[in-house]
């Protein structure tokens, strides 16, 4: 009886029925997971046989399961291609892990990308809430607003990394002036950066939970920040002309500014100014006798 010779695959046909690109297929080959099972020594040509293809579907179960190429090498050496229980265990602890990761990315994308829906289709006033904060705040003197930048990255910045403070996401950050009245220089602000928990003080920076402003006042201001007291001005007019009166010290939120946007123009800040509003002149006249 004539034996029957085994079927040969060439690495095109081999790559095609098993759905694997060539490239892959080679790479395989490379670091010794896949072999091909001839390789023709005048042409060069590879080949494979059909218990490979079994092999193949092996190395990507286990990949879908999140086992490295590494790993799987390990376990095609011990002559299996079905991991134990105990590394079963690991990967699910693993994967676990990472689907809790990528969960905190989804949050945080989700939660930026409405922040940055709403300041963009935020009007140039508007009357917000602002809610309860947990903030880590540096109270100094400053120049000009032009030094906040190095202030956050080379003050602040590394402070609450060095202790392992987290920002929340998206970062919120401003500043309150203390002054009584304007200062050309010697400005006495405390720079505030919203985090996500509280954490003892250091030298440098202080923790401390802001209360909820029911009402503010807040207005959008585009270029850098000399053009402050204009915006200022404007924004004590809006205020006064609808009958609103001011009950705590302004904020400014930094939004876009010279640490990633080169354009002055381009700077946004955000004034956010506690208000409450005031009764109408009708409200304190007394109705006539019937």
């Amino acid at each position: 009886m004539k034996k029957r010779n085994n079927i040969r695959l060439t690495i095109g046909d081999f790559s095609k029925y098993c759905q694997v690109t060539v490239k892959r297929l080679r790479h395989y080959e490379k670091i010794g997971l896949l072999v091909p099972n001839e390789v023709d020594e005048w042409t060069g040509y590879r080949y494979y046989d059909l218990s490979q293809m079994q092999q193949m579907n092996g190395i990507l179960r286990l990949q879908q399961m999140g086992f490295t190429l590494e790993e799987i090498r390990e376990l095609l050496d011990e002559g299996t291609h079905r991991p134990s229980i105990p590394q079963i265990v690991i990967k699910t602890r693993e994967t676990e892990e990472q689907i809790q990761k990528l969960l905190q990315r989804l949050d945080v994308l989700r939660r930026t990308g409405d922040a940055i829906r709403q300041i963009a289709d935020m009007e140039k006033f508007a009357i917000q809430r602002l809610p309860s904060i947990i903030v880590a705040s540096y109270r100094c003197r400053i120049h000009s607003y032009n030094e906040l930048t190095s202030l956050c990255a080379n003050v602040v910045g590394p402070e609450i990394q060095r202790i392992g403070c987290k920002r929340t996401q998206p970062m919120y950050s401003f500043s309150i002036d203390y002054g009584e009245e304007f200062m050309e220089k010697d400005a006495d602000i405390e720079y505030c950066e919203q985090v996500e928990e509280m954490y003892e003080d250091t030298p440098l920076i202080k923790f401390k939970r802001l209360p909820e402003v029911p009402m503010a006042v807040c207005m959008k201001c585009d270029g850098p920040y000399g053009t402050m007291r204009d915006n200022f001005i404007e924004l004590f007019n809006y205020i006064t002309s609808n009958n609103y009166q001011v009950t705590g010290k302004p904020r400014l939120q930094y939004v876009e500014g010279p640490w990633n946007q080169m354009d002055p123009a381009k700077w946004l800040t955000i004034i956010q100014i506690p208000v409450d509003k005031l009764p109408s002149e009708n409200s304190n006249k007394k109705p006539k006798d019937g």
